[in-house]
């Protein structure tokens, strides 16, 4: 394109005396100053909530309505933010953009990059506000287990539990499904702990030991039996009643 039909730049005569930035409107040098004087005269009239503009005071009301603007055209997905939206419209394209710095892994939201990153630096910034554990991301699905919610549910029978895992471990009773084969028979089975009890039969391996005599089992059922029978005075001081 000729230099004489480009488009011409807009010509920023407003200048920030405090850092030197430039701006195109007065009104738009107006807002800038309040970063530095720090005043904050938008006040969400629902909660504490204050703030120097007035868009992000628009966007915080946004938290009481429920309002969300912002459609996907791919799904259902709404948003209170556009930003929000165009994050989310990454997980209906091939494209992983994000790309981390230590390896070779690579994701289509920013979000899951930033989860990405802390196994790598070991931060575990996420602590339970009822015991020690902390995590870098799944706090939520941790805090079910001091609740006695189950919020998710079957689709098929009224079974609910806290975690997706235990739905998904659940849904192959009805499915009949057995993922899980042992390498030395024919033996499968629904779950990962189920192979690995059973593989002890193989290995001949016992780490259940009763703490009254020798006894010794391969599973922790056993090892209860075992008790209830034989040392019933005393199992009421087992570890959670074995």
């Amino acid at each position: 394109m000729d230099a004489a039909n480009q488009p011409s730049r807009p010509i920023k005569d407003f200048k920030c005396m405090i850092c030197n930035h430039m701006y195109t409107t007065a009104w738009n040098l107006k807002r800038h100053l309040l970063t530095h004087t720090g005043e904050k005269s938008y006040k969400c009239t629902e909660c504490d909530f204050i703030s120097s503009d007035s868009s992000n005071l628009k966007l915080h009301m946004r938290t009481h309505t429920g309002e969300k603007p912002y459609s996907c055209t791919e799904c259902g997905y709404k948003s209170s933010q556009l930003s929000n939206l165009k994050q989310h419209m990454n997980i209906h394209s091939n494209v992983k953009q994000f790309e981390c710095s230590v390896c070779e892994y690579r994701c289509r939201l920013l979000g899951d990059l930033r989860k990405h990153l802390l196994t790598h630096t070991g931060e575990k910034p996420y602590a339970c506000t009822e015991c020690d554990y902390r995590c870098s991301s799944n706090l939520k699905q941790h805090m079910r287990s001091h609740s006695n919610k189950k919020p998710i549910n079957c689709s098929i029978c009224e079974y609910k539990c806290k975690h997706s895992s235990a739905l998904k471990r659940h849904l192959l009773t009805h499915t009949g499904e057995k993922p899980f084969a042992c390498t030395e028979c024919d033996y499968r089975c629904t779950t990962a702990g189920s192979l690995k009890a059973h593989m002890r039969i193989h290995s001949g391996d016992k780490p259940y030991r009763c703490l009254a005599c020798d006894y010794r089992s391969s599973q922790s059922g056993n090892l209860k039996k075992h008790v209830v029978k034989i040392h019933n005075d005393i199992y009421r001081y087992y570890p959670d009643n074995v």
